[in-house]
């Protein structure tokens, strides 16, 4: 049954808790790296990529999805995103539109379907994160083209109706200041009416929304970046923050000295104050298993966070579209 919007953004607010998976190429091609996560600061000046990735050196083999699930279950988690798809543009689904994919790999799984399959073992809400900026592909704030748009849907197709319900969609690189395809080029309401028409009930999310509700479903604010909503937002929102220095999974995180349990309580609870649900970052390592040190930090999360009691009415000032 189709579901007015409202009711769906309430029904995100109140999961209250998620996890983030950030699992991709970058786990790769960074992980002896302090900083890098991705090709930052070339696609404005269309340079041509530093770090190209080979799909050959893709092996994860340790792959436990399963214990992803049960380290975000530990910490509480309702809902949960996995990368498909980063900035550099590679897929970690079944794909027909690319060979810069998982599956042209010496480990050819379908990480998506084994991610979905464990987090809704664990009944949490399995969602997608996907890029529209796309290195690999070409797909930046300097070129666009009517083939590219093209693409991007055919992309969203084989995950909107190969893998059963997705509850959200959290879009990035698209209209962002430092990269991706701006509205101009890629209408909002194009993606927004084509993923709707697939899915109904599906949110679709954008990082690059800002403090606004007119090109997202729920106004997502990347914490880990400095973003922070004003005192008198009271939702829907979304924002996410790490507890190690990047995204993505770096050689020596397995012994870093984490950000605290009670720093991730403060965080998670003056947002959900806002009406804001908030992610927290799981970087499984390029084995494709979750850090002793991180699991343990989800679990001293889980143990310490008091879960804010469920809206039924949205509040005055909630950001209508």
């Amino acid at each position: 049954m189709r579901k007015d919007l409202v009711t769906r953004q309430k029904e995100f607010v109140n999961l209250r808790n998620g996890a983030f998976i950030h699992f991709n190429s970058a786990t790769q091609q960074f992980h002896d790296s302090d900083v890098h996560d991705w090709d930052y600061g070339i696609t404005e000046k269309d340079d041509p990529a530093r770090h190209v990735f080979d799909p050959k050196t893709w092996n994860p083999y340790q792959l436990d999805c399963r214990q992803w699930a049960s380290v975000a279950k530990s910490g509480g988690a309702k809902f949960a995103a996995l990368t498909a798809k980063h900035h550099e543009g590679f897929t970690l689904w079944s794909t027909n539109t690319t060979r810069h994919s998982c599956m042209n790999s010496p480990f050819p799984v379908d990480v998506v379907n084994e991610y979905l399959k464990a987090f809704r073992e664990e009944a949490i809400s399995a969602g997608i994160y996907f890029s529209i900026l796309d290195l690999h592909h070409g797909i930046t704030e300097t070129s666009c083209t009517l083939e590219d748009v093209a693409f991007i849907k055919e992309q969203l197709w084989e995950l909107l109706t190969n893998y059963g319900e997705i509850p959200f969609l959290i879009f990035d690189g698209w209209n962002a200041p430092w990269g991706g395809p701006r509205f101009t080029e890629l209408y909002f309401s194009e993606i927004d009416s084509f993923v709707k028409s697939i899915q109904p009930n599906c949110l679709v999310m954008n990082i690059g929304s800002g403090e606004e509700i007119q090109s997202t479903d729920i106004v997502f604010y990347e914490n880990a970046a400095g973003e922070d909503a004003k005192d008198d937002f009271v939702g829907p929102g979304a924002s996410c923050n790490i507890y190690t220095k990047t995204w993505f999974w770096k050689e020596g995180y397995q012994t870093e000295t984490l950000k605290s349990a009670e720093w991730a309580v403060k965080k998670v609870e003056e947002n959900n104050e806002k009406n804001i649900s908030f992610l927290m970052n799981i970087s499984p390592n390029k084995y494709g298993q979750v850090d002793t040190n991180l699991a343990q930090r989800f679990e001293e999360f889980g143990a310490l966070y008091k879960e804010k009691p469920p809206i039924d009415e949205v509040p005055e000032g909630w950001l209508f579209r």
